[in-house]
């Protein structure tokens, strides 16, 4: 599954699944063509159009302002982007807690949309209907249990979730109802790999620890893009922030100096 893009195939849903226990699957999450791009021809095997666009994209605090609309225009700008990665996209706070119906009226404009693969959404037993009725629908799910970003404010800001049994029942709740994969995010590394264990489909951990099955982190996270706000589980592999604000400075020197644009850069 991270052979290279070139040699891959792409990664489908039953691919994906069939993954538990084997290779760890690097998942990425990203916003628009250009990161979609870069990920995917780097060999990432899915790329995830995350509600946290709310707060790297539009500066937002929370993901709660997020519209379906604004996760459909995303979505469309990464399958641009991507040829081989699954491309799994987020439904919003508010887009399925209605009722099973209103979650697959939702996930089916991902799909139809913006070009989604699959769509994810979070919670546990309380969501199980909401899972089962769009898989029923031929729309693929991947669930999401642990801290679940959308209910921030019910669990008094963004903390680490340490509740085993629930945690358990819960993802236990949305596989068995056709979830083909859960994320698993903010719990402490013996309850990932308990989770993991008990699971009979693949997990994704953020901040879960190495025992799941897969791993994703924010494009922006792992190239020092964004700023505001490191976790701890995210780990930085690039500095890009700095790098680019050293640049546009030396272009916002060179332009005030009068050395750009020189005469190469210039038509005759």
């Amino acid at each position: 599954m991270s052979a290279t893009p070139a040699a891959a195939r792409a990664v489908t849903v039953p691919n994906f699944r069939a993954a538990k226990g084997g290779a760890r699957l690097a998942v990425v999450t990203a916003y628009d063509y250009t990161s979609a791009r870069l990920a995917d021809e780097a060999g990432v095997d899915a790329i995830l159009v995350g509600d946290s666009l709310g707060m790297v994209i539009q500066g937002h605090p929370t993901s709660l302002p997020v519209t379906l609309r604004d996760v459909i225009y995303h979505t469309r700008c990464v399958v641009r982007g991507a040829r081989r990665a699954l491309v799994v996209a987020d439904l919003p706070f508010m887009t399925y807690q209605e009722s099973p119906r209103q979650a697959v009226r939702s996930a089916g404009r991902l799909v139809k949309e913006g070009g989604a693969h699959a769509v994810k959404l979070e919670g546990g037993e309380a969501v199980a209907n909401a899972v089962r009725a769009v898989v029923a629908a031929g729309i693929p799910v991947m669930g999401h249990v642990g801290l679940t970003p959308q209910s921030v404010h019910l669990f008094g800001g963004f903390k680490v979730q340490r509740d085993g049994a629930q945690l358990l029942a819960d993802a236990r709740a949305v596989a068995g109802a056709g979830a083909f994969a859960v994320v698993i995010e903010s719990v402490p590394a013996d309850l990932g790999a308990q989770l993991t264990a008990a699971l009979p489909v693949p997990t994704v951990g953020i901040g879960a620890g190495p025992a799941c099955d897969a791993q994703v982190l924010v494009f922006h996270d792992l190239l020092g893009l964004y700023a505001d706000f490191t976790p701890k589980f995210v780990k930085r592999y690039a500095d890009l922030g700095a790098a680019a604000k050293a640049a546009i400075g030396a272009y916002a020197r060179e332009v005030r100096d009068g050395t750009f644009p020189g005469p190469e850069h210039s038509f005759r």
